[in-house]
């Protein structure tokens, strides 16, 4: 089994071929990346503009103490008036500065008696005016490709007139569980070895998060025929494929095999990582396959780890998941010569993170409800040994 930096290497190191773009409107592109630089077409203001509500004026002629209104400027309107000695013009919040006018004076500082008014507190030159540019000025790269599209890039492309923009498609990722034992929801229990499948809704559930489109396939009993039917369907209809069950060492562990004899690249099989240790990455062109062992905590933790860099490369997007250094509140056991991610529940006291395991049960990988709470993933490395309270771990968050 390979080195789990060396398994996240070989992830970095994936070149796709040709990535998915297509053209969105605006407010649909919102969660999306963007494919292409987003560039300037003019200057904003194009024109000097007031940014109070007040009084245009020559800048000198505040030392005459008083200065005669010679007309009214509102916001949108196309004012031919211009400031000359001894006058202002009333303009508002919004407004292009009156030619010849330098200087904005706040409707506070100023009092009107009849159509004069009175200056109560004078301005430093230039007060209140955006200057051309201000905002951003023609031919600059305001939003650059690769950029997640929130709220503030979209108030740039509608600010600059953009209706459609192109993004990179979000990759479809097909889901399935593998094992004659699971019991899709709603489906009736016959026998005590049955189990309730979890693992295929808690994959789309994490997909859907982090920004991939799931196609939810359900579940497929141990046969090596419908397995690899279902995995050869999928591998057209989707970009990635997400198994779990099949790919450890039982006499009906078929995904593993079935994933050589479909031709596809396998990238890894097996790293040195708990939990999840037979995790298997393979490709075909530029659609993968992540088959995820089958016990609950392991698929969970091995999508967030596996699948999300995969997700994230397909549209040229980061990886979501967030890695902080945090303090331990208890002593943490290494129980493996491995990479270990262990759930934690974690809390943020005067800026530092800090790290407990109340209520987190030690056991098998089955711990599905180990993830419920304040939860992030201590991550430790196969060189690492147990911690004490007070150390320093690294832990990864989902937020």
């Amino acid at each position: 089994m390979m080195h789990f930096d060396e398994s996240m290497a070989r992830l970095e190191g994936l070149q796709i071929e040709n990535f998915k773009t297509k053209k969105l409107y605006l407010m649909e592109a919102v969660g999306y990346v963007l494919a292409e630089d987003i560039v300037a077409d003019h200057n904003s203001p194009e024109f000097p503009t007031s940014a109070m509500d007040g009084y245009a004026i020559i800048h000198e002629d505040q030392a005459m103490g008083r200065l005669k209104i010679a007309s009214i400027n509102p916001a949108g309107s196309a004012l031919r008036e211009k400031v000359i000695g001894g006058t202002c013009i009333k303009t508002f919040t919004g407004s292009l500065m009156p030619e010849g006018a330098d200087t904005l004076i706040p409707i506070e500082n100023v009092e009107v008696e009849g159509e004069e008014i009175i200056i109560r507190e004078e301005v430093p030159q230039n007060f209140s005016v955006r200057e051309v540019g201000e905002n951003y000025a023609k031919g600059q790269t305001l939003i650059q490709a690769g950029t997640k599209l929130d709220f503030s890039q979209i108030g740039v492309l509608a600010s600059l007139n953009i209706v459609h923009v192109s993004v990179y498609e979000k990759p479809t990722v097909a889901i399935l569980s593998t094992g004659s034992e699971l019991l899709d929801l709603g489906e009736p229990q016959t026998n005590d070895a049955q189990i309730r499948s979890s693992n295929n809704y808690v994959v789309e559930a994490i997909v859907k998060k982090y920004d991939g489109l799931p196609m939810q396939l359900g579940c497929i009993k141990d046969n090596k025929e419908s397995i690899t039917a279902a995995i050869a369907e999928a591998l057209v209809k989707s970009d990635i494929v997400v198994t779990t069950g099949g790919v450890s060492v039982g006499d009906f562990d078929f995904v593993k095999d079935v994933i050589y004899e479909l031709g596809c690249e396998v990238i890894f099989k097996g790293v040195r990582v708990k939990p999840g240790q037979h995790i298997m990455v393979a490709r075909r062109d530029d659609r993968f396959i992540v088959a995820l062992p089958g016990f609950a905590y392991s698929a969970t933790v091995m999508a967030l780890v596996y699948v999300l860099p995969l997700i994230a490369k397909l549209q040229k997007g980061k990886y979501p998941l967030k890695r902080v250094k945090a303090k331990l509140k208890e002593p943490f056991t290494k129980r493996a010569k491995k990479q270990e991610f262990t759930a934690c529940n974690v809390s943020l006291m005067q800026g530092e993170y800090y790290v407990d395991f109340q209520g987190k049960k030690v056991g098998t990988s089955a711990i599905l409800t180990n993830m419920l709470g304040d939860i992030a993933l201590l991550e430790t490395s196969e060189e690492e040994s147990s911690k004490k309270v007070g150390d320093e771990v690294t832990v990864l968050l989902f937020d």
